[in-house]
């Protein structure tokens, strides 16, 4: 499946065009390297995912093409959260 694609169906992130676009800048990595959105994801995957202030590193647990709303969690598993400060 897809790098996009998971995010999307996983909700990690809303959009797929989002996901499109966090991927392509650079944002995402996968098993540690730069992943792009078209990068192919397998059971077992580390993404580390970096928003604006914070960090978000998951496990891929399943994949599938459709789920509901309350089994999305059930994707991903949340390896570490980390939020940056900022103080202007």
């Amino acid at each position: 499946m897809r790098l996009d694609k998971f995010l999307k169906v996983s909700r990690i992130i809303k959009r797929r065009t989002v996901a499109k676009e966090i991927a392509d800048k650079g944002r995402i990595t996968v098993d540690g390297k730069t992943a792009k959105s078209s990068t192919d994801i397998a059971v077992g995957n580390k993404l580390v995912i970096s928003f604006g202030n914070k960090t978000l590193s998951v496990r891929v647990t399943s994949l599938k093409e459709t789920v509901k709303k309350d089994e999305a969690t059930q994707l991903y598993e949340i390896i570490a959260e980390d939020f940056k400060e900022n103080f202007k």
